[in-house]
């Protein structure tokens, strides 16, 4: 049976813990770069302890089923000991919210009949993680470069590997993709999304994604930034002219909204704010909330007057002709 050492103590753990939860399903380590703890799925609960560069550091809390688990002679007290690991859940009997590989060492909170409460303190990568805007004492994270995050060499094309299989769906729920079998995430490819399939190791596939990124050079990044005259009218004519331009608008809030599978210029289920520019008889835009500022927009009520600084992602709907920007940050009415 595999057991591992202890997590190493790192310096400068802050003593106040701030709230996360998981954005996308994501390895949780016992250090930076190092042995996979577990498998955490997106809405897992975190207190954040510490952060080094884009890792942190946090707490994880579950139950785990007693027959799972053995006694640890480490200084942790419990290890679970099945070979192919066992689901970490919100409650006895609840939501899996992660899967524990064998050998994970654990501290027991709490018994119920056959069930055990447990906590465990590791790192996860920290763009994989949405803090809490109203706990969050670190500004948000920036999102990884892939030369400093893929820790883990890719798959290699060996005597084994298959060759090229042509495209491939990733189905109906997406899919995350990942540095290396097992690794850690680096993108999520959408629902229904095809991926160009490169090579074959058992049931991993190594794929090749082309697509584009938002990345202005140093002198159009000065000119890009700030914010233009635009106004939505200036902007359906010909949608596509000024993509990327960052806007400052007055706009009044109507509703948060999930966008259908029919709203082809959004990924399946991002959130968007429903408003209309300058007031209630203004025309109608759409404002694509990230991840992250998710809980920011979600206390705003219908009607009430916020500006929004956002870049342009088109100037007209593939389904209703309505401007589309990127939300970068938001202003309440006092």
């Amino acid at each position: 049976m595999l057991v591992w050492a202890i997590v190493l103590a790192v310096p400068g753990a802050v003593a106040a813990q701030s709230q996360a939860s998981v954005r996308v399903e994501e390895n949780f380590r016992r250090a930076p770069n190092d042995v996979v703890i577990a498998r955490l799925s997106p809405g897992t609960p975190l207190s954040v302890v510490n952060r080094d560069g884009n890792w942190m550091e946090v707490d994880v809390e579950g139950w785990v089923w007693l027959a799972s688990l053995q006694a640890s002679d480490s200084d942790f007290d419990i290890v679970v000991s099945v070979p192919e690991g066992e689901n970490l859940r919100d409650a006895p009997s609840g939501r899996i919210i992660g899967r524990l590989e064998e050998g994970a060492l654990l501290d027991e909170l709490a018994r119920e009949p056959g069930w055990v409460h447990v906590r465990r303190r590791g790192w996860i990568w920290s763009a994989s993680v949405t803090q809490d805007s109203a706990t969050a004492t670190a500004p948000p994270v920036a999102p990884p470069a892939a030369a400093t995050r893929a820790s883990q060499p890719a798959a290699p094309r060996g005597p084994s590997a298959q060759p090229p299989q042509g495209f491939a769906s990733v189905g109906g729920a997406g899919a995350p993709i990942l540095t290396a079998p097992d690794g850690d995430t680096l993108a999520v490819a959408m629902a229904r999304g095809d991926l160009e399939v490169v090579s074959r190791e058992g049931n991993w596939a190594r794929v090749r994604l082309e697509g584009w990124v938002w990345m202005p050079t140093s002198a159009q990044a000065t000119a890009d930034t700030s914010p233009s005259a635009l106004v939505p009218d200036e902007l359906t004519g010909d949608p596509s002219a000024h993509i990327g331009r960052v806007v400052s608008w007055s706009l009044q809030f109507i509703s948060l909204e999930r966008a259908e599978e029919i709203r082809t210029d959004f990924r399946r289920g991002e959130p968007f704010l429903l408003a209309r520019f300058g007031g209630p008889e203004g025309p109608f835009v759409y404002v694509a909330v990230p991840p992250e500022r998710l809980a920011e927009v979600e206390g705003i009520v219908p009607l009430e007057r916020i500006r929004v600084t956002a870049r342009i992602r088109t100037g007209a709907s593939a389904l209703t002709g309505t401007p589309i920007i990127d939300l970068l940050s938001l202003e309440r009415s006092p």
